[in-house]
């Protein structure tokens, strides 16, 4: 039996945008959840339309935080993770619901191992009967900046059950200790959407730590709700955050064969993708002009 007394605080950490009835559903499923320590932190990002006030209605052990504009999605956790007291701080989406016995594992794998700086569970898509989204993922191309999720779309018959060592986390749902979070800083804001989880891995990993999926705790994901699986918005942050991923973590010689591929590449690929399609392209454009406008990078910010 586990007990408050065993077990260390955790602090759960969700976004909430415009989607208060949403956010309630995955709250739900935490409040079955069997592991007895916890705190649970919603920042509303300056939702434009729909009120958050269901969710302290609803859930008034919850501790809703209100910012007064859209930070996305690392302004909005950091909020939070200034406020967390947990031993380990889990960062999930609200478009995720739990099973009851998700926290246990992911908590006693890095209590049983410190050199892990963050993990992850088994994501299977909510709307697609037991599939797997992510069991891991393989390591990022250097040159095509691209990294796939090992089991996409695959049938979960138990053939990703073991624990690994993997090369980046899924964001919808990732765990570190709060010894991690302090020595390499908080979320980079400068994202805003996408590849938030991809740079604060190479932080992590570059600390000294590795990266690890957990199968033995597994969670489902309504996935893109926010922004929409095929919109403009999505198209711009994916496409303007992949240069901007390379400008932070690539050097020298890697770093020019990325940029070469991308422009000669990529580029010339997605516009004749959305060459009918006027929102996308301007989207995919902009993503490439905020880089050239946007030349100078922030720092990151220290919990």
């Amino acid at each position: 039996m586990y007990t408050k007394l065993h077990k260390p605080l955790v602090s759960i950490v969700s976004i909430n945008y415009d989607q208060p009835d949403v956010t309630c559903e995955m709250l739900a499923s935490l409040q079955k959840i069997t592991y007895p320590n916890i705190e649970v932190f919603v920042v509303d990002n300056a939702s434009p339309t729909t009120s958050p006030a269901i969710i302290k209605e609803k859930y008034p052990e919850v501790q809703l935080l209100i910012s007064e504009k859209n930070l996305g999605f690392a302004g909005g956790n950091n909020i939070a993770l200034r406020k967390a007291q947990g031993e380990y701080i889990l960062l999930l989406n609200n478009d995720t619901e739990v099973k009851p016995d998700f926290l246990e594992s992911l908590v006693d794998l890095l209590q049983a191992d410190t050199s892990i700086g963050i993990v992850s569970p088994k994501i299977l898509y909510f709307y697609e009967n037991n599939t797997i989204q992510y069991a891991g993922t393989s390591s990022m191309n250097s040159i095509t900046s691209r990294a796939g999720s090992d089991g996409d779309k695959s049938i979960d018959m138990g053939q990703y059950n073991q624990i690994k060592e993997t090369f980046y986390p899924h964001g919808a749902c990732m765990m570190m200790s709060r010894k991690v979070l302090e020595e390499v800083g908080l979320l980079y804001e400068g994202y805003f959407l996408y590849y938030e989880e991809y740079d604060f891995a190479e932080r992590v990993k570059n600390a000294g730590y590795t990266i690890y999926y957990q199968p033995n705790s597994t969670i489902l994901h309504k996935e893109s709700i926010s922004t929409g699986k095929n919109s403009p918005l999505k198209t711009y942050y994916l496409n303007r955050n992949r240069v901007l991923f390379l400008r932070r973590n690539s050097h020298g010689i890697q770093f020019f064969l990325a940029i070469i591929y991308f422009f000669l590449v990529s580029l010339p690929k997605n516009t004749l993708k959305y060459l009918f399609n006027m929102e996308h392209l301007v989207a995919l454009y902009k993503g490439v002009a905020w880089n050239i406008s946007n030349y100078n990078l922030n720092n990151n910010s220290k919990l």
